[in-house]
C-alpha cells in the first residue's frame, strides 16, 4: 500500500508516535515549569500523534501535487480523527484528555475551528518537509532488522498500552463509585437533619447547611457526618429520652453504614496505583464533565501522594 510494507507503517507509526510525545512532554513541562510525562501511556509514545501522522500520510498520498488539496484533506481527515477519538474516549473512561469548549467554534468541546486549520498546515508540513528525510532513513534500513525491531516495538507497546487501557477503566470505576459513595452519605446526612431538627428555627439552619454542602468534597462531608454522629450521640448520653425507640434504632442502623463506608474507604486508600496515578498527573487538562467533583478530588489525592 502506497509503496510501503506493514512493518515499515508500523514503524512510521511508532516513530511518529515518540516524535509526539517528545514535542508534547516538552510543551507541557515547560508550561507547567517541571518535568511531565505526557500522554495516555506511560511509556514515550503518544498514539494520537502516530495515528494523525499515518493518516495525514495516507488522506495526501492522492494528492502529492496540489498544496491546497493536500491542505483541505489534512483538516477533514484530522479533524474527523481528533473528533471520533475524543468522543470514543469519554464514552469509555468518562473523562476528556483535551477540552476546546472555552475556544471560539467548537463543536461539543472535543474539536475546534483553530485547531482543524493548524492540523491542514500540519499536514502539509508533514509530507512536504518531515516525513520525506525520515522516509529515506527508514526505506534503507534492511528488512530483517526493521521487521525485528518492529516486532520488539509491538510488543512492548501494546504491553504498556494495555496496562494503560485497563488503568484508564479503573479510573472510571473510581469516579463512579466516589459519586455513588457521595450521593449515599448525602442521604445519611439529610435523615440525620430530619431527625436532628426540633423547632422551625433548627430546621432553617439545617436547610442552609445543606445548601452549603452540595459542593462539598467527599472528605468533608464524611468530616461532617461524623461530626453529626458525634452531636447525637452527646444529646442521648445527656438526654436518654430525647429520641424514641423506632428513631434509636434508625440512628443505629445509618451510623452502621457509615461505619461500613469508612471501612471500604480505608480498604480502597491505595486503589490509586502508579498507572492511574502518573495518568491524572500527566494529563493536567483532563477532566471529567460528568463526574467533575469526583474526579476534582481525584486529583487532589494524586497530587499530594506526590508530596
Amino acid at each position: 500500500m502506497f509503496g510501503y510494507n506493514g512493518f515499515q507503517w508500523l514503524f512510521f507509526f511508532y516513530m511518529y508516535c515518540f516524535f509526539g510525545w517528545c514535542f508534547e512532554s516538552a510543551f507541557v513541562s515547560l508550561k507547567s515549569k517541571k518535568l511531565v510525562n505526557r500522554g495516555f501511556m506511560r511509556g514515550p509514545f503518544l498514539p494520537l500523534y502516530g495515528s494523525g501522522a499515518v493518516m495525514m500520510l495516507v488522506v495526501s498520498m492522492p494528492f502529492r501535487d496540489n498544496v491546497l488539496l493536500t491542505y483541505v484533506a489534512g483538516v477533514i481527515g484530522a479533524t474527523a480523527l481528533e473528533y471520533v477519538t475524543g468522543v470514543v474516549m469519554e464514552a469509555l473512561f468518562k473523562v476528556r484528555y483535551w477540552d476546546y469548549s472555552n475556544r471560539p467554534f467548537n463543536f461539543q468541546g472535543h474539536i475546534c475551528l483553530r485547531s482543524s486549520v493548524v492540523w491542514g498546515f500540519f499536514t502539509i508540513m508533514m509530507t512536504r518537509v518531515v516525513h520525506a528525510p525520515i522516509e529515506q532513513r527508514v526505506l534503507s534500513i534492511p528488512g530483517r532488522p526493521l521487521a525485528w525491531v518492529t516486532v520488539l516495538l509491538t510488543v512492548y507497546i501494546v504491553a504498556d498500552f494495555t496496562l494503560s487501557f485497563k488503568a484508564a477503566l479503573d479510573l472510571r470505576d473510581i469516579l463512579v463509585k466516589i459519586e455513588r459513595a457521595k450521593e449515599e452519605l448525602e442521604r445519611m446526612q439529610r435523615r440525620l437533619d430530619v431527625i436532628a431538627a426540633f423547632n422551625n428555627e433548627e430546621k432553617e439552619l439545617r436547610k442552609q447547611e445543606r445548601e452549603e454542602r452540595r459542593e462539598l468534597w467527599l472528605n468533608e462531608l464524611t468530616a461532617s457526618l461524623e461530626q453529626r454522629f458525634a452531636s447525637i450521640k452527646e444529646t442521648l448520653l445527656s438526654v436518654p429520652s430525647a429520641y424514641g425507640e423506632s428513631v434509636r434504632e434508625e440512628i443505629a442502623e445509618l451510623r452502621g453504614r457509615f461505619s461500613e463506608y469508612l471501612e471500604r474507604q480505608k480498604s480502597e486508600s491505595r486503589i490509586l496505583d502508579f498507572y492511574k496515578r502518573d495518568m491524572i498527573r500527566n494529563n493536567p487538562t483532563m477532566e471529567s464533565k460528568k463526574y467533575r467533583n469526583a474526579f476534582e478530588e481525584l486529583k487532589k489525592i494524586a497530587n499530594n501522594r506526590l508530596k
